[in-house]
């Protein structure tokens, strides 16, 4: 595989505002282990073997979550997640495929049960800052271990 462009060198500023766009959804009450289910729920939705290849490792440098990621794509039948877990879960699959139905109400009333405003909104930024590097991460042709080849490393 190779990559089409190297998305780091291509332009600067656009990596930037990434980068500027990340921190601010990684700088929230959300905890981290919710920010990694929601990275790698939608990162499976999209197809991004970049990013899903990324967020599994880094949810694993946050303790043994490995049947948290084996199941994740079945998260509904799967009795490990929980409430507050499941609510973000199904606002991520929503707002990533928003042009099927928008964000039903039933979604949007689960998830205030256990988000206030503020988080709801910290939700919102993370599931849009997600499906924006997978689509950077898709449309430049990124592939899990693509920076370690000498290739694109350097380019």
């Amino acid at each position: 595989m190779n990559m089409r462009l190297n998305y780091r060198t291509a332009n600067p500023h656009v990596l930037q505002a990434l980068g500027n766009l990340q921190k601010a959804s990684s700088d929230t009450s959300i905890d981290i282990v919710l920010q990694e289910l929601i990275k790698i729920r939608v990162s499976q939705i999209n197809g991004c073997a970049f990013c899903l290849d990324m967020h599994a490792k880094d949810l694993m440098k946050h303790g043994d979550y490995l049947n948290h990621i084996v199941l994740l794509n079945a998260w509904r039948e799967a009795t490990i997640y929980t409430e507050r877990q499941r609510a973000a879960l199904a606002l991520a699959e929503a707002v990533t495929l928003i042009s099927k139905q928008g964000v039903p109400d039933d979604v949007y009333a689960e998830a205030r049960k256990h988000f206030d405003e503020k988080e709801f909104m910290e939700l919102i930024l993370a599931i849009n800052t997600i499906n924006g590097w997978n689509r950077v991460a898709i449309s430049t042709g990124l592939f899990p271990g693509c920076f370690s080849q000498p290739e694109n490393a350097k380019a």
